[in-house]
C-alpha cells in the first residue's frame, strides 16, 4: 500500500529519532534514514532539502510527539500543584529504562553536536527543550502561590533547571552505560524541589 505524503514525512522523522539517539546526527546518513523508514531517497528529497532540514523538522515533530505523551500523563490529576511538579519528575524517572537511545532526548542529543555548526537545528532544539520546560511553569507558579512562598527565583528558571538536570542525567547514562545514574540524578532533582518548598528531609 502506498503511503500518503504526510505518512512518509512522519516515517522519515521517526526513523531519525531512533538513529540519531543511537549514533548521533553526524554519523547518521540519509541512506540510513531512508532504509529505516522504508522509503526511497527520492521520497526523502521530496520532503526535505537535506539531512539538516530533516533534523530541524524532526525536533519540532519530537516536541509534538512527546508533548502529547506528557499531556496525557497521570500526574496532572493531582490537586496540589506541587504534587503535579513532583509527579512530573517521578514520571521522567520511570521513563529511564533500557538502552540510552530508548530514553534519551532527541533534541538534547542533536544540539550537543549541532549547536555551533547548524543554527536552524540549534534553534529547533532550543524551541523543543525550552517549550517543554514552559509546560511546567504554570504548575510551579501555582505551587509557589499555594504554599505561600516568596522565592528569589523564577518559575521559568526552575522549569529550565529541571531540563538541565534531565539532559545531564542522560549524558551520565550514556558515558557510564548505567541507566541507574540517570535515575539517581533525577531523584536528587526531586529532593531539591521538595526542599525549595519546605517539604522532605532537610539533612
Amino acid at each position: 500500500m502506498r503511503r500518503r505524503a504526510g505518512e512518509t514525512r512522519d516515517a522519515l522523522m521517526e526513523a531519525a529519532f531512533d538513529l540519531v539517539r543511537r549514533q548521533g546526527l553526524a554519523a547518521t546518513s540519509v541512506d540510513e534514514i531512508c532504509a529505516a523508514a522504508g522509503v526511497s531517497k527520492g521520497a526523502f528529497f521530496h520532503h526535505f532539502k537535506s539531512k539538516e532540514d530533516l533534523a530541524a523538522s524532526a525536533a519540532n515533530h519530537w516536541s509534538a510527539t512527546t508533548g502529547a505523551m506528557f499531556a496525557a500523563a497521570p500526574y496532572h490529576a493531582a490537586a496540589d500543584p506541587l504534587d503535579r511538579v513532583l509527579g512530573y519528575i517521578d514520571f521522567r524517572a520511570r521513563l529511564i529504562e533500557g538502552a540510552p537511545e530508548a530514553f534519551t532526548c532527541f533534541a538534547g542529543t542533536m544540539v550537543q553536536e549541532a549547536h555551533a555548526t547548524n543554527p536552524p537545528v540549534r534553534a529547533a532544539c532550543w524551541d523543543s527543550i525550552s517549550g517543554h520546560a514552559d509546560q511546567l511553569v504554570g504548575d510551579i507558579e501555582a505551587a509557589v502561590a499555594a504554599h505561600g512562598k516568596t522565592p528569589g527565583w523564577t518559575a521559568r528558571g526552575l522549569a529550565l533547571h529541571t531540563q538541565a538536570v534531565l539532559q545531564g542525567a542522560f549524558i551520565l547514562a550514556k558515558a557510564s552505560g548505567e541507566a541507574e545514574l540517570a535515575r539517581e540524578s533525577i531523584g536528587h532533582l526531586k529532593r531539591y524541589v521538595e526542599l525549595l518548598f519546605g517539604r522532605g528531609d532537610r539533612s
